[in-house]
């Protein structure tokens, strides 16, 4: 056994860790894993990657579990003087959240259902009220108790049953998103002796009550299997087997159409799409609404008589609505006929079908908006008055009735749920986020746009205090994703005000990867154009430098997950132009990830990053990957951190990345690297956990940009 003497305390640590050179010396040192050589085959060559020893599968290894504490000391160490201004700004956060909120409570099948919090609950309780929304309370979920002594919690999918007597949930208590399914009779409270391990989130009952849809999991890549069915009383190991996907390129999930009719299963890849529904009454042989086909996508839903289907078929690029009789949906894609035709400027994102309308969010001009179409053919926009905002359809749970509800929110507009009537165009406003202490006027948001090394035009979200001087001296922090065509859309964030009260200019670049601009704005982000995503987010900064809205050697950036990658990229691409970065479990091993098809969603991501088997995209993604490109020069300072049960990105990833960066790294700049040992991608569940959180990385990156 080594010792190392970190931060005052003395440390047992395994031969897996080796003391810095002058670790025992007063200020604390940075630990320094062991190299064990180890190569990484390929169709293609191997490579050396002598961290690879830092992974293990079960999570207990013993040197792993070793060197991962003493980050974390090291990180405790460095951070220590900051838990002043780290408690400061967590106060400053918590200040602006009104605890004892209330959701909008909405209406399905005769019962008003709301979430409510009370002050200090980290866990809000789900209620429901029988026939108005004035009537006595009845709780489905106390979730604080239900989380009392767990260091995780979290309730996935819930639905209750047509007869409204029972509900059921996914539950998950560690963090790796492997759900367990539950039951309970909701008058009595008691728990049915259902129980269903290792799921997804999302299930459904079939019309009659008896029988749950449920998603099984696999146990070593966690992809979404097999769909089956649950019935009420019988043991797991009885549950009948509904549909199993061979593909492991495509994600699998169970609901049910807006009219409860149809029961389907959706699978969805990168570039396919299949749905396959049968009657909810009957719900035994789920019939395929269109079958897959490479390049193909759709989504279909039912109200009435017939299907009303989002896709890119025919070449519709940005999607458009298609719609098909009842009696004519056998008969496939030849009988589907448009009903909103595409468009070179407006992408179409989602959609929810009314008894008479069909509402419709959409992207245009780099914001999200909503729109709605009736039968009749009126189109009705649902308008704005800021440069940058988000709308996004609400809970809409039952579609006979002319009103739709909808959210709106900006950076400077706290989240607002609206509804607008589809015959008279009123609009009425429901809630507005109460924030307390928050002045609306005291703030400014503006879009940008800046202009990539390719000529390309990228929109960027802004934030600042109002009269921050465009001077060139503010500070700056940077914030971005650009992956799957998730699209970053700027909205209100209590956590970002104790930034931008001190004088920081907070942006969102909306890079390509996302699709923001629509669907070309994901083509040129991804696959062998992935580098443009990098480029983007440097091009955005240098933008905004030379427009006076920052100061140079004061920017901050941050990005998680894909957005981890995007700051791996960065720092490897143009280190000088960022005083501190923050990576949020971050996916930077990208080819050693991809060669291996045991690591959950490796084989989904096929068409995102390129399969390695391929050496166009082995190469490709060997260029990029944040930790084979690590060099001997000067990096920023850093922020990283991961959770030990990450199911999306292994821990390995970072805690690897961190190790190289340890060794090759020239500067004396801190590299700090924060290990959660208790829970998964979203780090600590809890309402309050992730500002606590936040206000650690938020006085580091404070003190990097030499903010009082």
């Amino acid at each position: 056994m080594k010792k190392l003497l970190l931060a005052g305390t003395m440390l047992m640590l395994s031969t897996g860790l080796m003391p810095s050179t002058g670790a025992l010396a007063q200020a604390p040192q940075p630990p320094r894993a062991e190299k064990r050589p180890y190569q990484v085959t390929s169709p293609h060559g191997a490579r050396a990657d002598d961290y690879y020893w830092l992974r293990d599968d079960k999570r207990q290894n013993p040197d792993m579990l070793a060197y991962l504490k003493a980050e974390n000391a090291y990180a405790d160490a460095q951070l220590a003087p900051l838990k002043p201004l780290e408690a400061k700004l967590y106060a400053e956060t918590i200040a602006h959240i009104k605890q004892d909120d209330n959701s909008v409570p909405y209406r399905e099948n005769g019962y008003w259902y709301q979430t409510t919090w009370t002050a200090g609950a980290d866990y809000p309780v789900v209620i429901r009220r029988k026939g108005a929304a004035t009537a006595a309370p009845e709780t489905l979920f106390d979730q604080p108790a239900m989380a009392k002594g767990r260091s995780f919690f979290q309730i996935g999918g819930w639905q209750v049953s047509p007869d409204n007597t029972r509900v059921a949930w996914a539950e998950d208590t560690v963090g790796r998103r492997q759900y367990v399914l539950k039951v309970k009779d909701i008058a009595t409270g008691r728990m049915l002796a259902d129980s269903v391990a290792n799921v997804e989130g999302d299930l459904v009952w079939s019309a009659d009550g008896r029988t749950i849809f449920y998603v099984e999991k696999d146990p070593v890549t966690l992809l979404s299997k097999r769909v089956k069915a649950h019935v009420l009383g019988t043991p797991a190991s009885a549950d009948r087997l509904v549909y199993e996907e061979r593909d492991d390129s495509f994600y699998m999930g169970v609901g049910q159409t807006s009219d409860r009719q149809y029961i389907c299963i959706a699978l969805q890849s990168t570039v396919s799409d299949e749905q396959r529904c049968a009657p909810a009454a009957r719900p035994t042989a789920f019939a395929v609404v269109a079958p897959r086909a490479r390049e193909f996508r759709y989504s279909a839903d039912h109200l009435g008589n017939r299907w009303i289907i989002r896709t890119n078929a025919g070449g519709a690029k940005n999607y458009k609505l298609a719609t098909v009789a009842d009696a004519d949906a056998a008969k496939g894609t030849a009988a589907w006929r448009d009903l909103v035709p595409a468009s070179t400027t407006t992408f179409i994102e989602n959609f929810k079908p009314f008894a008479g309308f069909v509402a419709i969010e959409q992207r245009a001009g780099g914001n999200k908006g909503v729109r709605l179409l009736t039968d009749a053919g009126k189109s009705i926009p649902v308008a704005a008055d800021e440069p940058a905002y988000t709308m996004g359809l609400s809970v809409n749970e039952e579609v006979d009735t002319p009103w739709v509800r909808y959210s709106y929110t900006s950076m400077v507009t706290p989240a607002t749920t609206f509804e607008i009537n589809a015959r008279t165009g009123e609009r009425r406003t429901l809630k507005v986020q109460p924030v307390p202490g928050y002045d609306k006027a005291n703030y400014v948001t503006e879009r940008v746009w800046a202009t990539a090394r390719d000529g390309t035009r990228v929109p960027v979200s802004l934030l600042y205090r109002r009269g921050v001087k465009r001077d060139g001296t503010a500070p700056l922090f940077q914030y971005a994703y650009g992956s799957y065509g998730i699209s970053s859309d700027p909205g209100f964030s209590a956590g970002n005000l104790a930034l931008v009260d001190r004088g920081v200019v907070y942006a969102t670049a909306h890079i390509r990867g996302g699709q923001e601009m629509g669907r070309d704005w994901y083509d040129q982000g991804h696959l062998l154009n992935k580098k443009n995503s990098f480029t983007d987010f440097i091009d955005v900064t240098r933008y905004l430098v030379a427009q006076k809205y920052a100061a140079p050697g004061r920017v901050a950036a941050m990005g998680g997950s894909a957005g981890g990658l995007l700051m791996g990229g960065v720092a490897n691409l143009a280190a000088q132009d960022y005083a501190v970065l923050v990576a949020q479990v971050p996916f930077v091993d990208v080819v050693t990830t991809m060669l291996d098809a045991s690591i959950p969603l490796t084989t989904n991501e096929y068409d995102e990053w390129g399969n390695p088997a391929d050496k166009r995209f082995y190469d490709y993604m060997l260029s990029y990957s944040p930790y084979d490109n690590v060099a001997r020069k000067a990096y920023p300072a850093m922020y990283v951190s991961t959770g030990l049960w990450d199911s999306q990105v292994q821990y390995y990833e970072p805690t690897k990345w961190v190790a190289r960066l340890r060794e090759m790294k020239t500067d004396t700049n801190p590299l700090l690297y924060r290990v959660n040992m208790e829970a998964g991608h979203g780090g600590k569940s809890g309402r309050f956990e992730r500002y606590r959180q936040a206000a650690e990385w938020q006085a580091f990156v404070l003190q990097q940009l030499k903010v009082e």
